[in-house]
Formats: structure tokens, sequence, C-alpha cells
């Protein structure tokens, strides 16, 4: 069993950002694009996370985009505020995974598909709120404090792995007595985000319904969401798949929208 003092030290790893990010937080935090993207471009680190970010094929931009004011025009207050979140987590990222099949890329690119689909659901849902959009970034955070958290047991992990289809969700809630969503209401809560949104990522586990219509039915677009990154194949083999347990009747009445907005044929 991994105590609740190994599991709160894995949280504590989160930033608190340096001074930079959280000038950078701040300056978006009242809408300065501007002055936010001039101390963004200061921190070298961080501006050139910014540039690989924007040069990812998902973004589908024809030509580089390289400028630190530009790309903050681009996203946005609430989507630059979520690629800052995503900067901290990536500080974060282990240099070499032990349980789960994943490099440095091929997290970037999980963080980037949840952004941009994250994006373009609330988009369609006219929901222009930056907690709310930032709730996606708390998913990858809690694989990196779940990982930290297994390797810690990775023995036990694979001996009950082996010995039964047991998903990884119970297998952390065994360990530690949180499974992937309460870890990522602990991360919401070392962030001091709202309220609203650690209830809306319990939603999406599917089986955590908080009886408020609005965050329940962000929950089951979240849920979808999930589901539909962690099934493509460079995730499943990275061994993310077995996190989220799909609830069909839970999302039924939103299916055919999600894939028409994702663009799912």
């Amino acid at each position: 069993m991994i105590t609740t003092q190994i599991l709160n030290s894995y949280i504590d790893r989160i930033p608190p950002a340096p001074q930079a990010l959280r000038e950078t937080l701040q300056l978006l935090d009242i809408g300065d694009l501007t002055k936010a993207a001039k101390v963004a471009s200061g921190d070298l680190a961080l501006a050139s996370y910014l540039k690989n970010l924007m040069n990812k094929s998902i973004y589908g931009f024809r030509n580089e985009v390289s400028d630190i004011s530009q790309i903050f025009g681009i996203l946005g207050v609430s989507g630059s505020q979520q690629a800052v979140y995503n900067y901290m987590i990536s500080l974060l990222s282990p240099k070499k995974w032990q349980l789960f099949k994943l490099n440095a890329t091929a997290f970037g690119n999980l963080q980037a598909e949840l952004s941009v689909n994250w994006k373009k659901i609330l988009t369609h849902l006219n929901i222009n709120d930056k907690d709310i959009e930032s709730s996606i970034t708390l998913l990858p955070a809690s694989i990196i404090v779940s990982e930290a958290l297994f390797s810690e047991k990775i023995n036990d992990v694979n001996l009950l792995r082996s010995a039964s289809a047991i998903d990884l969700n119970t297998i952390l809630k065994r360990l530690c007595g949180l499974d992937l969503f309460d870890i990522c209401e602990k991360v919401s809560q070392k962030w001091e985000m709202k309220e609203s949104v650690a209830k809306i990522v319990q939603a999406s586990s599917g089986l955590k319904a908080q009886g408020d219509e609005s965050i329940d039915q962000l929950g089951k677009w979240m849920h979808l969401l999930l589901f539909y990154t962690l099934s493509k194949p460079v995730f499943i083999e990275a061994g993310l798949n077995d996190f989220i347990d799909f609830q069909v009747d839970y999302v039924m009445d939103i299916y055919d929208d999600f894939n028409n907005v994702i663009g799912v044929s």
C-alpha cells in the first residue's frame, strides 16, 4: 500500500511555478496577452516548448509559428493559459518511463491532442472559461503522478496485471486508495482551480455523476474525449487505455454530436 504521505509527496512535485511562469499566468488571468507574451519570451525553455507545441501537425499550420506574441494571439487567453499548464506538467515528465511506453514526444502529442479537441468541444458548446479549458491538462498531470506511484511498486503492478485482467485504475485504487480522477482533483486543488473543475473531471470518469446538469454534461464530453484519445494505437501500445472504462450508456445522448465535432468518421 502506498501511503497518503508518499502520494502527497508526488503531488507536491507539481510546481508552484518559477517566477516567470507565475507572472505569465497572472497576466493571462487578467487577460493581458501582450505582457504575458513578453514575460514568456524571456523564459527560453518555455518559449521553446510553445514553439514546438504550435508546430505539431495537429495544429495544422503550414508555416512555422515562432513568435510568442503570435502564438499567444492564436491560442487566446484560455488556450495560452492551458499551454503554460501543459509546460509545467512537462517539467515533471520522467526521462525514462517504467510502466507506460511513453517518451517526451509521445507525451507531448497526448497533451496537444487533448487540448486541441477539448477546445473544439468547448467552442461547440459556446463555453469560454479559462479554468474549464485548462481542466483537460489535469489528465496528463495525473498520468505522470500515476507513473511515479506505479514505479514505486512496479513488481506488484506487473504481477497483478499478469495474474488477472485488472485495469490500471483498480490497481491504482488498491495501491493508494485513490483513482486517476481523484488524483486529478488533488492536482486541481494544488493549482487552486475552481471547485467546478474538479467536479467536471470526476464526472468524466463515467462513474461519478455530480448531480449538476451542466457539470455532468461536460463530464460526458470529457469522458468520450479521453476514451477516443487513449484508444488510438499509439496510446494503446503505451498502456494508457487501461485507465478508462468506457461507459456507453453514460454518453449515448451526445455520442453522435461528439463524432461530428471531433470529425470521427
